[in-house]
């Protein structure tokens, strides 16, 4: 057991040291953390842009229509002609020229904007928004309706979800949170144990192609070398975990507060006051409370827990096979043929997880949930949702017992062909090394 401490400590040490481990360390928050905050900067500074915009209205459907907004200002040319007034553009007196040709029969269904530079999407869609309103109206009143009567016929329909239980107990859920999520850590899982797992396969292999495991296996056992370099990796990997989340925290808070976001202070301190990015300064109570709910509609201390469990548990199964596959390739082309069958099962479950969602106690989310080697994407996309104990202990057990029984076999596997060079494998001679 000391051998397998000391191996593990070797690993760790080794791998936390490497530069590429530090670049990512603190790159990856930044990547995630840009994520939240490109979207807030565009919202901040990419329609700032103003905009002066030219209209001859040929139809005089329009007259009183286009009212200027903060971003753009609409000048009338009542008598002056499309080609003139193209003109002023040209030599900078307008940005764009808003030309509504003359219909004789016909409603005016079409437009046309010119520029010296792209016309914004945000300018379209205020122009086509205000024809089709205008229009909209018109039609109506032709045909005996008065449009204050469709506007106020319109109704929108808040459908709250409640979740039952065996004891009566009611609680409410709200779909859209729990399926962001739940597939935002199924990724994680999915990516997790790709990239560190892909680690364990690369360090066998460097060490096997260097010739320097000769050396190390006459001091320790193959199986001792195994799970040392097993666990020290999840160790680098836990560490990177944990520190991705508490530099990407300090950045959402950063920068949350360098933007004039607050953020919300605790239920029942008084009113909540917040700075929205769209100029309403003040979240109501009724907001507030939205959120509290939501908040309450998940269990996060199951979510935290299996989230811990099935991240740790996937790993260990997952990084067995890959250290075994390490051991019996002599280079990364060779490995291709081992490695597929090895991740089919996680990309199924990535690709089950898009249609679980919307049946997450269906008879598909439970199998996969169980199936040991898809176990821990597809139950961290139900758990959420909203899982019972007795099926997430069942899940566990399983994965621990598939994690044993894999771990025997990548041993048999890996003592032998640690050793092993030169050699093209098959899958008939891997079954005859489990007989050894």
């Amino acid at each position: 057991m000391n051998k397998i401490g000391l191996i593990i400590r070797r690993e760790y040490l080794t791998r936390v040291k490497k530069r590429s481990f530090i670049i990512m360390t603190f790159l990856g928050p930044l990547l995630i953390a840009a994520v939240y905050i490109i979207p807030i900067l565009l919202a901040l500074h990419g329609n700032n842009d103003k905009h002066t915009i030219a209209v001859v209205d040929q139809s005089h459907w329009f007259e009183r229509q286009f009212t200027n907004t903060e971003t753009q200002t609409f000048i009338r040319l009542d008598d002056i002609s499309i080609d003139s007034t193209k003109k002023l553009v040209q030599m900078g007196m307008y940005d764009i020229a808003l030309y509504i040709p003359e219909t004789q029969l016909n409603i005016p269904s079409s437009a046309v904007l010119y520029s010296m530079k792209q016309v914004p999407m945000n300018v379209e869609d205020h122009i086509k928004d205000v024809m089709k309103n205008e229009i909209q109206v018109q039609k109506l009143l032709a045909s005996g309706v008065d449009p204050d009567i469709l506007e106020n016929i319109k109704t929108s329909i808040s459908l709250s979800v409640i979740r039952m239980d065996e004891e009566g107990g009611e609680k409410e859920t709200f779909t859209e949170v729990q399926f962001i999520l739940g597939m935002v850590l199924a990724v994680l899982i999915y990516m997790f144990i790709m990239m560190f797992g892909g680690q364990v396969m690369q360090g066998v292999f460097e060490e096997k192609s260097s010739r320097i495991i000769e050396v190390i296996v006459s001091s320790v056992k193959p199986f001792q070398l195994m799970m040392g370099k097993v666990i020290g990796v999840s160790l680098v990997a836990l560490t990177q975990f944990v520190m991705w989340i508490l530099l990407t925290g300090v950045i959402y808070v950063g920068f949350s507060t360098a933007v004039g976001i607050s953020q919300p202070s605790p239920v029942g301190s008084g009113t909540v006051m917040t700075e929205q990015i769209d100029a309403t300064n003040i979240m109501d109570n009724e907001t507030v409370q939205h959120i509290v709910s939501i908040a309450q509609s998940i269990n996060f201390g199951q979510v935290i827990i299996g989230f811990i469990l099935f991240f740790l548990l996937g790993y260990l199964l997952y990084a067995t096979m890959f250290a075994a596959i390490g051991s019996i390739v002599d280079n990364n082309t060779d490995s291709q043929q081992f490695t597929l069958p090895v991740t089919v099962p996680l990309i199924i479950g990535m690709l089950s997880a898009i249609y679980i969602v919307n049946a997450p106690d269906g008879n598909l989310a439970l199998w996969m949930s169980m199936i040991p080697f898809t176990s821990p994407i597809v139950m961290m996309v139900r758990i959420p949702f909203g899982v019972p104990i007795w099926q997430i202990a069942v899940s566990v057990v399983l994965l621990i017992a598939t994690f044993i029984a894999m771990t025997w076999v990548a041993a048999k596997i890996y003592r032998t062909g640690i050793l092993m060079y030169g050699k093209k494998l098959s899958y008939k001679e891997l079954f005859k090394w489990l007989k050894y």
